[in-house]
């Protein structure tokens, strides 16, 4: 049996010891902040411009919406400025010749102004019938096809700009002294380079229980805080790929 005792002990040795975890780093996952692009009133999708995973630029052209209903509102407000600016004319003529009032003159000066109002807000309406990229970025997901209906505030589609991308990780409390806002980190994952950073700009103040991912039974139950780091090339990385985060040695 003291044979058996040893041979179990120098194999423990064997492998770096017995009940003693690897330096797999701190488990983590990318997310990204997803930039969301909607129309300001319900419609019918009538052109799509983009596919996923297409690289767009700022003012891009991404889908147009049918817009009947905008130009009607247009032609109508249209109408209504042409009569006012004749109003206008008239009562202005009449306070020249002094047989119009200074009431009548500001009363029609004033329907004139709301006029044009009018037609510049169907303008914009019309125009915002095409939606543009506000940012550059990728097309991370499309949620309404050509033809379909899409209702006011709905997203038609969504926009990943690489400047939004974090990973993020939880460390346990007695880990904390060891980071710092602005500090470094090495991050590695599966398929990826061996030379991925990024920089911790996020330390949660207030700990959880458990983080929403579970990557080993050693991490349940324990007090935790949550870190986000930007990566210096999200390029490499996936929304929702799983990371290993290992922290770079202090310089004195």
């Amino acid at each position: 049996m003291s044979h058996f005792k040893i041979a179990v002990a120098a194999l423990c040795l064997a492998l770096a010891g017995c009940g003693k975890p690897s330096d797999t780093g701190y488990q983590g996952w990318v997310e990204a902040d997803l930039i969301f692009v909607s129309p300001d009133e319900a419609g019918r999708v009538v052109k799509l411009s983009a596919r996923e995973g297409d690289q767009i630029t700022a003012g891009a052209s991404l889908y147009t919406l049918d817009d009947d209903l905008q130009k009607a509102d247009l032609n109508q407000s249209n109408a209504s400025l042409l009569n006012a600016r004749q109003t206008f004319d008239r009562a202005q003529s009449l306070m020249k010749t002094g047989s119009g009032t200074q009431a009548t003159f500001d009363s029609a000066e004033a329907q004139l102004r709301i006029a044009e109002a009018r037609v510049n807000t169907s303008q914009t309406r019309l125009a915002r019938r095409t939606a543009f990229a506000p940012v550059s970025g990728n097309i991370q997901q499309i949620y309404f096809r050509e033809g379909e209906m899409v209702g006011a505030q709905h997203p038609v589609l969504s926009i990943m700009p690489p400047g939004n991308m974090k990973i993020r990780f939880f460390v346990a409390e007695g880990e904390l002294p060891k980071l710092a806002i602005g500090d470094d980190v090495r991050v590695a994952c599966d398929g990826c380079a061996s030379d991925l950073t990024a920089k911790v700009y996020f330390i949660a103040t207030m700990a959880e229980y458990t983080p929403p991912v579970i990557y080993s039974q050693e991490e349940r139950a324990k007090l935790v805080y949550l870190i986000q780091a930007r990566p210096s090339r999200p390029d490499a990385l996936r929304v929702g790929q799983p990371v290993s985060v290992f922290l770079k040695p202090k310089t004195s």
